[in-house]
């Protein structure tokens, strides 16, 4: 019976996950929406830029929130229809659309800037990738044993510890900015409304920016925390990495088959041109390169046939075969071999080398 031994290894199939996750599984995991993200950090630059905003035109909100109150109030006559003793409800609906318009133009601005910065944030944060499958109902999240699961893990304490400081530093720096307003705060009973509501407003502002200041530097934290855990999260077993491995460029086994069969078919058609060489130059025994030189259709001697060891060996026995002289010249058997592939014309730094071969070849050849 054979043992698959890698079921029992640490999480599961193939071991331990220690290797890296490759570009595939990476982009598999963006298509699903699983992202290296912090929220924390975009619900901090979102804070900053509301508050930033009200600091900025609190004067402009002011004066449109009083317009608005005064609009409301002095029309409440001109919807009192005095022939039923009651209210108009049409000039109640028209009466309250017009001040809910008028609210909207004073708070779209804000929405505007929220939406922005979001959106801006997590473009920089993970790219822009839109993907609707984070949103799909998942029914493996309704399993109870999951879900206990997920409230006992490790990300669970971090948040919930993430959580406890995140309030004790926003209690701390709000009693904090309140505490430098108290002497101010005993004297609004003496001062008209509309300085108390600029205030209030100025206190609630600076109180803001500074708790998002806080805010952000957690969101910052947050952000190298999930980068780094998504980069954990992502890690893979040495098995996974094979398996996606063969899935993507084929079995190895078959791939080597495949190599060692090209291989073949090549040294067969190499051997095949081999009797058309002029010269077989050789290291004497490592290396043996054979060499055309057909002026009629090449510029240069033209690589046939080249080979080291047994194949060397076997070169130069086609070559006694076929009567084709072998000639030993060590430096540059070396070079060609390394240097020139089978069909390819010989490099100009060596014709003067080759041209002497082949001149002492020719020379053989007509003393014979």
């Amino acid at each position: 019976m054979e043992y698959q031994l890698q079921w029992f290894a640490k999480d599961g199939n193939g071991g331990e996950k220690t290797e890296p996750a490759t570009a595939k599984k990476l982009q598999e995991a963006r298509k699903e929406g699983q992202v290296a993200k912090s929220q924390e950090l975009n619900h901090a630059l979102g804070l900053i830029s509301l508050f930033v905003i009200l600091k900025l035109f609190i004067s402009y909100v002011g004066e449109s929130l009083f317009g608005s109150f005064a609009l409301f109030y002095n029309k409440i006559p001109e919807v009192v229809d005095e022939s039923i003793g009651g209210l108009a409800v049409f000039s109640v609906t028209r009466l309250v659309n017009n001040t809910l318009l008028l609210l909207l133009k004073v708070l779209a601005p804000f929405f505007l800037v929220g939406f922005s910065v979001s959106l801006l944030t997590n473009i920089v944060q993970v790219g822009w990738k839109v993907t609707s499958k984070p949103m799909r109902p998942k029914f493996s999240k309704l399993n109870p044993l999951n879900g206990f699961k997920r409230i006992f893990s490790k990300d669970s304490m971090f948040e919930l510890v993430k959580s406890i400081a995140k309030i004790a530093l926003i209690i701390y720096v709000a009693y904090s900015s309140i505490k430098g307003h108290q002497t101010e705060l005993f004297l609004v009973y003496e001062i008209p409304l509309l300085q108390v509501i600029l205030l209030v407003g100025t206190i609630v502002i600076d109180t803001g920016l500074r708790i998002s200041l806080i805010y952000l530097f957690i969101g910052i934290a947050d952000w190298f925390y999930q980068k780094h855990k998504f980069k954990e999260d992502m890690k893979m077993t040495k098995q996974e990495v094979k398996d996606e491995y063969k899935n993507t460029e084929g079995n190895p086994e078959i791939k080597g088959r495949q190599r060692s069969k090209m291989r073949e078919a090549s040294q067969r058609r190499m051997m095949q041109s081999l009797p058309t060489a002029d010269v077989v130059i050789t290291n004497p025994t490592h290396y043996a390169v054979a060499i055309k030189y057909d002026a009629d259709h090449y510029s240069a001697p033209v690589v046939v046939a080249k080979g080291e060891d047994f194949l060397a060996a076997r070169i130069k026995e086609k070559a006694k075969e076929h009567q084709i002289e072998i000639v030993e010249n060590k430096p540059l058997a070396r070079m060609l071999y390394a240097n020139v592939d089978v069909g390819e014309e010989v490099p100009p730094e060596l014709y003067q080398a080759v041209a002497e071969v082949l001149a002492f070849v020719y020379n053989l050849r007509g003393n014979k």
